[in-house]
């Protein structure tokens, strides 16, 4: 399933998530920083859902109260109630 999702308070300006039987098969992000961004998607690849959200939930960018991983979290803990 592929969830689009817009980031909040953030600098990134969309993500693209490709979700199989609940794992994370790639990450696609619009915006934010390039480098960080890149290395989240690749680190995600293949992770379950659940440790996804479990390690990002949470995380705060330069006291902006989230961050782009912990939107990654939010837009997958919304996915997760939807299915």
């Amino acid at each position: 399933m592929i969830i689009e999702y817009i980031p909040q308070g953030v600098c990134s300006r969309k993500m693209t998530i490709d979700v199989e039987d609940g794992v994370v098969k790639s990450l696609k992000v619009i915006g934010g920083c390039n480098g960080n961004l890149q290395g989240i998607s690749s680190l995600v690849k293949d992770m379950p859902v659940d440790e996804v959200i479990k390690r990002l939930d949470g995380i705060n960018c330069n006291g902006k109260g989230t961050s782009c991983p912990a939107q990654l979290a939010i837009a997958l803990k919304q996915y997760k109630e939807q299915n």
